[in-house]
């Protein structure tokens, strides 16, 4: 390895610890906070999925988890203009705009349009769906073919988020994906300041396509923030195949130089037990990884938790028929 090489690595490991190492302590509410890449403002560790939280079967349901979450203290809320068809982002807009909850949240929507007039539109409709002037992050959403890097740069979609950060209606930029690190790396090594990219984050990581290794430290030295996605593995089935604890997938996570880690919630028991885990955080140590990581060797290597990563399936009908694949298939 060559001593630039080296130093690279060795530059890189050290700023991802540092941003473990700047969890707060507890505060009124007992959720930590961490700073967001190089953005100077701090969110919560745990951000609310816009996703779950949308598809409650009633709307009540929603408007409730969003605004208990955010007065437990969990401030960085996550959305997408095409989740539940618009609804995720209607939910949230509703209970962020009651008693002036916004000003307190963190609100964090993405784009999926590539080109110029059509992230201008979906942006519009996200901020009149959220009922608010201004998003602290928008993200171009799915990042997950290895010509997106090229779209958004090519056909317009960054000069529109450009132009809406410079009209005040957009406070971060960012990007999201989860299919392979190369993708992200592409993204990463553009022209571009980003602040915030969204990334799989959990226990099965490390060893397949793996962007904790590849993608984070990157992150960690050029100070772009890092958000934590698919915690569970997407489906669930680290749990319900008992690979690992809640307990376990959470504190992993947690432990990893992310600056908040999005989680699904779909109840508000299943918040009081995400709250339960956060509040009483403390980072693993090294011995509590090495047999974390040495219990499920075996199962880590093939990718059979994160599907993900190797199938179209959980790729968003949207951005398949954008880049031409048949939203039936795998």
């Amino acid at each position: 390895m060559s001593e630039s090489r080296r130093n690279f690595l060795l530059g890189s490991i050290a700023a991802a610890e540092s941003v473990v190492a700047q969890t707060s302590g507890a505060s009124a509410t007992g959720v930590p906070t961490r700073p967001l890449g190089k953005t100077g403002v701090r969110v919560s560790v745990l951000g609310v999925g816009g996703a779950h939280a949308g598809r409650t079967k009633e709307e009540a349901e929603g408007i409730r988890l969003i605004q208990t979450a955010l007065a437990e203290g969990i401030t960085f809320m996550d959305n997408a203009w095409e989740y539940n068809n618009g609804r995720s982002e209607l939910v949230m807009g509703k209970a962020l705009k009651e008693d002036g909850r916004r000003k307190n949240a963190f609100v964090m929507t993405k784009v999926c349009a590539r080109d110029y007039e059509g992230a201008k539109q979906q942006l519009d409709e996200s901020l009149r769906r959220l009922q608010t002037d201004y998003l602290d992050l928008w993200q171009f959403h799915e990042c997950n073919y290895f010509n997106d890097p090229e779209w958004v740069f090519e056909k317009g979609g960054i000069r529109a988020a450009m132009e809406a950060k410079k009209a005040g209606k957009v406070r971060f930029i960012g990007f999201t994906g989860h299919k392979t690190p190369r993708i992200h790396l592409k993204m990463l090594a553009r022209d571009f300041a980003w602040d915030a990219c969204q990334m799989p984050n959990n226990v099965m990581d490390s060893t397949f396509e793996s962007f904790r290794h590849e993608v984070m430290p990157v992150c960690a030295r050029k100070g772009v923030g890092v958000v934590g996605m698919k915690g569970c593995g997407g489906d669930g089935r680290i749990l319900t195949e008992n690979v690992a604890t809640l307990e376990e997938c959470y504190r992993y996570c947690l432990s990893q130089p992310v600056s908040v880690q999005v989680v699904g919630l779909s109840s508000l028991d299943q918040l009081e037990r995400a709250l339960q885990i956060v509040r009483s955080f403390k980072p693993l140590a090294p011995d509590e990884k090495t047999t974390l990581l040495s219990r499920i060797k075996d199962v880590q290597g093939d990718g059979r938790f994160e599907l993900f990563k190797s199938s179209k399936r959980f790729d968003s009908g949207y951005h398949r028929r954008q880049h031409g694949f048949d939203v039936t298939g795998v």
